[in-house]
């Protein structure tokens, strides 16, 4: 289809050099070919030459003091892009792999799991090249001061509300709110992830690796099947997949991986979840650490992984639960899990898988649950803490839970509904992208040419 590959093109030469993001967007828009062809009127409202253009891009210079009393300088982005169902919402990234290609492809694939969470909330994204890694908790106080001396021009409650992502935890959240109400004079509801005595909402924190599980459970339940007794593979070893590893032990499941950026643990026995919360929650020090406790686990060294891909998707499993960060599962990695007899990928990152992989799952018609869906967990329970904000109050921890697990219910249900009325039943992917399409541009067409 024409319409589809003159948009993309157009994209490359108007946003150059910016490789993640078109692989988001032409995944999409791949998806959308069937749609296109059932109902014209979205190429009529020119819906995808405005989707995939940002409503409104910010980049700032973040200049701070570190300890040696020495300016450093950084660079910060917000990426608001599409508001047609509420406020902008998506998180704040800090690594030094920030781009603004980065940001660009978070915040076009933040537009369609919002929408998929039924939610009134719209599309963003943000973040800067800094690396909390390494610095005192000053500097990383200094450096979020500065930030937000900048953004809390262009966030507010009913504007655009960031929350945490890789690199942004509660501590950080802390500083970038503390900041916003000094420099506003106002106490509200502008970031979530908040802390839970000032305004944060029970279940946050566990909310990404608890909805990636739940939308597992799903999957398996409809050919039914379930977690229980599984072997799962998981990556990562933040927010996202210590609560998939907590989530998995609750299910019956038995976790037997997890990974950081120096190397991968792989525990037989399952994963200690107590010590890994304390090496990476406490301490923050590299899993290696984890051997002292428990010398009968293999640890990999990143030097020694696999060139084609990791060494966490090369162990025997029947899950897998990629939750690391973006392009980490490779198409040799897709094979190894095939051939181990993997039979369900549920991710709770953003686009973890390549398109080379993300086919090959496809081809072997697992139960294979894309991130845009599986882990949209984290942002249904922030606009949760939106609401509870609004109202001033704090919803115990078993109320957030049964929303959450009954929104992943209804993600799964969107997909998998959008997939068989598009006769390819076993495609989530193609499910997501349509269902979420939908939703956000029948409200733009409504709403006009803006």
């Amino acid at each position: 289809m024409p319409y589809v590959h003159d948009t993309l093109t157009r994209l490359a030469k108007s946003s150059p050099a910016q490789t993640e993001f078109y692989q988001a967007t032409e995944e999409v828009l791949e998806c959308l070919r069937p749609l296109f062809e059932r109902a014209p009127h979205y190429h009529d409202h020119s819906i995808i030459e405005r989707i995939v253009e940002p409503e409104r891009q910010i980049m700032f210079r973040v200049s701070w003091v570190d300890d040696a009393g020495r300016v450093q300088v950084n660079k910060g982005y917000r990426v608001q892009f599409n508001s047609a169902l509420g406020p902008y919402k998506g998180g704040l990234r800090f690594h030094p792999s920030v781009t603004s290609g980065t940001i660009k492809f978070l915040g076009f694939e933040q537009i369609f799991k919002n929408a998929l969470t039924g939610l009134p909330i719209g599309g963003g994204k943000g973040g800067s090249d800094f690396d909390p890694k390494g610095k005192s908790d000053n500097e990383i106080m200094r450096f979020c001061q500065s930030f937000m001396s900048e953004l809390y021009r262009h966030i507010g409650p009913h504007t655009d509300v960031p929350a945490g992502d890789i690199g942004v935890g509660a501590r950080e959240i802390g500083y970038l709110f503390g900041q916003y109400k000094r420099l506003t004079g106002r106490y509200e509801g502008v970031l979530t992830g908040k802390g839970l005595n000032w305004g944060g909402s029970l279940g946050r924190k566990e909310a990404t690796g608890y909805g990636a599980v739940y939308f597992a459970e799903n999957m398996l339940s409809a050919k039914d099947e379930s977690l229980q007794g599984k072997t799962c593979l998981v990556s990562g070893a933040g927010n996202v997949a210590i609560y998939t590893i907590e989530k998995l032990y609750e299910l019956g499941a038995k976790p037997v991986t997890c990974s950081d950026s120096k190397g991968t643990i792989h525990d037989p026995n399952g994963i200690d979840l107590g010590l890994l919360k304390q090496l990476k929650e406490v301490q923050r020090i590299s899993l290696e650490s984890y051997l002292h406790e428990h010398p009968d686990a293999h640890y990999i060294s990143a030097r020694d992984y696999p060139q084609d891909g990791h060494a966490v998707w090369r162990i025997e499993g029947d899950s897998a639960f990629p939750c690391a960060t973006q392009n980490e599962l490779t198409e040799a990695d897709a094979k190894a899990l095939l051939a181990n007899g993997v039979t369900c990928v549920s991710e709770g990152a953003n686009m973890p898988s390549t398109k080379e992989a993300v086919d090959r799952f496809l081809e072997a018609k697992i139960a294979y649950g894309p991130g845009k869906a599986a882990n949209a967990g984290g942002v249904a329970t922030s606009q949760l803490e939106m609401a509870q904000n609004s109202s001033m109050e704090q919803w115990p921890l078993e109320k957030v839970d049964q929303k959450l697990k009954q929104i992943m219910a209804d993600i799964y249900r969107q997909c998998a509904d959008t997939a068989s009325e598009f006769g390819e039943p076993d495609n989530l992917v193609l499910g997501a992208n349509i269902a979420g399409f939908r939703r956000v541009a029948d409200a733009m067409i409504e709403q006009g040419v803006i």
